[in-house]
């Protein structure tokens, strides 16, 4: 079915050596692997035929280096509300190796020391929300995992933990959009390959 409303695509960014181990990478600016690299360049084809008034990117490189990779990076406008969850102490580290000193600790629950809450990430992610709608366009976004789960969230005017409930894989693209009208937020595509 053919919809003329816009379309939100969202972009994880490629692999790097800590998204391929596991640990936390929030503010920390790690590059992409060559497979990652690799990944960024298809992510173009991927989306060929769509147009977008914007481009926006989080201020990581990972993020900026696969949008300029995958054919967006001239014109991409570098916003910092798109940065990672900021993990604070457990920046770097795995969640299995939190659990070793912190059992049963999840993250999009109990947030980080010295770091983000759900509530914080969704505030930014609230704020994006708001960009978007007064933009009324298709817009591009890069940006990462957790960050992009809450917006996903907050999309559907879910709380800020229910990105929990979202898993999305280095370089998917998703898709936020509406069904019959602005006034309902859907998810038309999510971690799609």
């Amino acid at each position: 079915m053919a919809h003329t409303f816009p379309e939100i695509c969202l972009v994880r960014h490629g692999e790097t050596e800590w998204s391929l181990s596991g640990r936390h990478t929030g503010r920390s600016d790690i590059p992409l692997t060559a497979n990652g690299e690799a990944a960024a360049r298809q992510v173009g084809p991927r989306l060929a035929g769509k147009s977008f008034a914007a481009v926006w990117s989080s201020p990581s490189q990972r993020a900026r280096n696969t949008c300029a990779l995958a054919g967006f990076g001239a014109g991409a406008v570098v916003k910092d509300d798109l940065a990672e969850w900021d993990y604070g102490a457990y920046e770097g580290i795995t969640s299995k190796e939190i659990h070793a000193g912190r059992p049963g600790w999840q993250l999009f629950r109990d947030g980080c020391p010295n770091g983000e809450a759900a509530g914080d990430v969704g505030a930014r992610a609230d704020r994006i929300i708001s960009e978007l709608r007064q933009a009324d366009a298709s817009i591009l976004i890069f940006s990462s995992s957790h960050f992009l789960r809450v917006l996903g969230a907050r999309w559907l005017g879910l709380q800020p933990a229910d990105g929990a409930r979202f898993i999305l894989d280095t370089t998917s693209i998703s898709v936020l959009g509406y069904e019959h009208d602005l006034t309902e937020p859907v998810i038309r595509r999510w971690n799609g390959r």
